[in-house]
């Protein structure tokens, strides 16, 4: 499964990447990673028609657990899927900005 470093992940999220947060909505909401579109574990496969076929999805969520198994998932139907490795805390443990709030995916 190709997990993506935090560093990589910085780089693609700076050159527009399309990251998939696949945390509950009251954690997206809690913080988020700038840009980071919402889908919680529960809904991705009822919802998997939104996400881009052909560029890279980069899936995150707190550590890193549920956006492995959700990219392999993608992976698997299909998509070219990344989990981040270390997720959105280690993306703020290095200082990156914080999104707090947010819009909820429909369910």
């Amino acid at each position: 499964m190709p997990e993506v470093s935090l560093d990589a992940f910085v780089a693609a999220h700076a050159d527009c990447a399309y990251v998939l947060d696949v945390r509950e909505p009251d954690e997206y909401q809690a913080g988020h990673v700038p840009g980071a579109v919402t889908m919680p574990v529960t809904q991705l496969p009822l919802h998997m028609s939104e996400l881009p076929q052909s560029p890279p999805v980069y899936v995150i969520c707190g550590t890193g657990n549920r956006s492995r198994s959700m990219a392999e998932f993608l992976v698997r139907a299909g998509f070219n899927a990344h989990f981040v490795g270390g997720g959105t805390l280690a993306w703020a443990r290095a200082g990156h900005p914080i999104v707090y709030g947010g819009e909820r995916h429909p369910t």
